[in-house]
């Protein structure tokens, strides 16, 4: 798996025609998960090792999808992961309306617009200083082209967005670990336009969301979070941590995964009309 701490025994100078092999892999500090979708309960590891999660979301084409990066975000906290949110093509649409969903979280962002200033590059590569972070994101939200433009010699494919469907094309076929110089390192992965989280309970689920778990705490025993009687209901309407608007698409996001995972809402954190093999990709 990417990310993973082997031991190798043969030749391992890289020169053509020479073999080596894995004999062990070390324990690993970090996993991130997934599910083929919502009704799957089986685990996909798809990242060892890792120590943030770099959620990159364009502000426009494609526009920004809160439900897909409420799903990165679970799988980011259930994992160890420390999350942080990438918003680029802040040159054709401004950052005003996303952000303050996720202002209760005190959560790490960077916004970024093209061209991209030199600070800019430069505060991106302190964020990822010395860590192994992963990016995810939908097709064409521009990963690729951050890489590209913190590895120069990475060459990873850049795609456009598809004036058809407005989706982002698939430019990145496989996960790839690129070092950063300096130290640390870059794990791509294909554009998802889902993320299963069939494999996690719905107790994990509601854990993940920080800013509402205490509310839940509140909540009759047996509350299944999605009906009357609910403290989180209360919680939202009240002021706080997670009052205001913000809070109630977070309560929203939350009660579209709960639902989901029970199989009474589409899976995968698609947008209407996207099937949940996306998350297959």
């Amino acid at each position: 798996m990417v990310g993973d701490t082997v031991a190798l025994i043969g030749d391992v100078s890289g020169a053509p025609g020479t073999l080596a092999r894995v004999v062990r892999v070390a324990p690993r500090r970090t996993v991130l998960r997934r599910s083929a979708d919502d009704t799957d309960p089986v685990e996909r590891a798809i990242v060892a090792n890792a120590d943030q999660l770099l959620i990159v979301a364009s502000l426009a084409d494609p526009p920004p999808n809160p439900r897909l990066i409420d799903r990165f975000l679970v799988a980011a906290y259930d994992a160890g992961l420390d999350p942080v949110l990438c918003l680029t093509k802040a040159d054709l649409a401004g950052p005003d309306e996303i952000l303050p969903v996720y202002e209760p979280l005190g959560l790490r962002f960077t916004v970024l617009g093209r061209p991209l200033p030199a600070p800019a590059v430069a505060g991106l590569r302190e964020l990822l200083a010395g860590k192994m972070s992963v990016l995810v994101g939908q097709s064409g939200v521009g990963k690729s082209t951050l890489v590209n433009l913190l590895i120069p010699d990475a060459d990873r494919a850049v795609g456009a967005v598809s004036p058809t469907t407005g989706r982002g094309r698939h430019t990145s076929s496989s996960a790839v670990a690129l070092p950063l110089p300096g130290g640390g390192a870059i794990i791509d992965t294909p554009g998802l336009r889902s993320f299963g989280l069939g494999h996690m309970s719905p107790e994990r689920i509601v854990a993940a969301f920080d800013d509402l778990a205490s509310g839940a705490a509140e909540c009759p025993a047996g509350c299944g979070h999605l009906g009357p009687g609910c403290a989180l209901d209360e919680a939202v309407a009240g002021a706080g941590g997670a009052g205001g608007a913000g809070g109630a698409a977070r309560l929203d996001s939350l009660r579209r995964l709960l639902r989901s995972i029970e199989g009474s809402e589409s899976t995968g954190g698609a947008e209407p009309g996207e099937q949940a093999a996306d998350a297959r990709s």
